[in-house]
This record gives structure tokens, C-alpha cells and sequence, in this order.
């Protein structure tokens, strides 16, 4: 069993940045993978990012440039972080994990859910 704790959301202006983090507990063993999630009222749960364990790291290319993933499995934590903010960014940010030696990009994939941290971006 994994349980995750995001924190780090908020309101920031357009052209802001945020770091969102991600507090991971139980076991967060070297199969690992961890990803960040988002999800805009009415629309499906988008895949914005996965690290492994290693630091191997996949992310959608709605985000490249502008959001980058990070892992520090001394404190058990996952980071995203993100600047060049717009208005479409604003969701529910979910952190995820699952047992997995790929990285995978669905939510079906993963097991593991946080339950999320509010990102409103404005104009």
C-alpha cells in the first residue's frame, strides 16, 4: 500500500509559476513509479508526468517546456514543477503510483491515488 499527500496548489496569475509536492508513505520501494495526474471540471483525468525510481521520466507534450518532474526518494516525494502558467491550466492536480518497471501514462494504470491539490490559474 502506498498513500500519497499533495500539497502546494493554489491561485497564481498567468505567466506564474507553482511546485506542487507529493508526500509518498508505505511502500515506496524501487519499482516505484510515480506520476502527476490533472482533471478540469467536465473533462477526463489528464496524464501530465511520470518519474521512476532511477529518474527515468515521460510527460505529455502539453506540458513539455513548461512542467518538469522531479523524485527525491530520500523524503519519499515527488515534485512538479510548473511555470509559464495559463488559465487552461487550472484543474484538480492528482499525484499517482503504481508498481510498475515502465511508465505507464493512463490512470488505469495506477493503483495509488492522492486526493488531489486545487491549481487556479487566472487572466
Amino acid at each position: 500500500q502506498v498513500q500519497l499527500v499533495e500539497s502546494g496548489g493554489g491561485l497564481v496569475q498567468a505567466g506564474g509559476s507553482l511546485r506542487l509536492s507529493c508526500a509518498a508513505s508505505g511502500r515506496t520501494g524501487s519499482s516505484t513509479v510515480m506520476g502527476w495526474f490533472r482533471q478540469a471540471p467536465g473533462l477526463e483525468r489528464e496524464f501530465i508526468a511520470a518519474v521512476s525510481w532511477s529518474g527515468r521520466i515521460t510527460s505529455s507534450d502539453s506540458v513539455k517546456g513548461r512542467f518538469t518532474i522531479s523524485r527525491d526518494n530520500v523524503r519519499s516525494t515527488v515534485y512538479l514543477q510548473m511555470s509559464g502558467l495559463k488559465p487552461e491550466d487550472t484543474a484538480v492536480y492528482y499525484c499517482a503510483a503504481v508498481y510498475r518497471t515502465y511508465l505507464p501514462k493512463t490512470q488505469q494504470d495506477y493503483d495509488y491515488w492522492g486526493r488531489g491539490t486545487q491549481v487556479t490559474v487566472s487572466s
